[in-house]
């Protein structure tokens, strides 16, 4: 799917950019990140790290998204908003693999061992770092 099919699907809309939802959406990515550290990671947890994390920067996405005018319902179209609208295809890729990760734990019952999470977990920090320090720091 691209940038153009899920306009044409209706996966994004063109909205206003709103700032204190922008705001808000943010804090809300903050309290994700905050929840993830607060969690001892072990077997058992691995998989809500990542998954804590993803969700921060998803958030965090739909805040840049709501900056440049538009609202995102699908995560797919995110990953097509960082590639086409945000041009940033290395942070598209990286979005779209942990998609998937995630879906594989959340809807499939697969399994992350805490080695893995370990790597995952500062891949994501770093994509979330970058996200926020070159889209939302004046």
């Amino acid at each position: 799917m691209d940038w153009e099919e899920c306009k044409k699907r209706g996966f994004v809309k063109e909205k206003y950019s709103k700032q204190e939802q922008i705001e808000s959406l943010l804090r809300s990515s903050q309290k994700k990140l905050i929840s993830h550290e607060q969690l001892q990671i072990n077997e058992n947890t691995a998989p809500s790290k990542v998954g804590l994390l993803y969700d921060s920067i998803r958030i965090a996405l739909e805040a840049l998204a709501m900056k440049k005018g538009y609202k995102i319902y699908n995560h797919e179209c995110i990953t097509c908003f960082l590639k086409e609208i945000i041009n940033d295809k290395k942070a598209s890729d990286m979005f779209d693999k942990y998609r998937v990760i995630r879906n594989g734990f959340n809807y499939y019952g697969e399994d992350v061992s805490v080695s893995e999470a370990q790597d995952m977990i500062e891949e994501l920090k770093n994509l979330r770092s970058k996200i926020i320090n070159n889209n939302f720091k004046d």
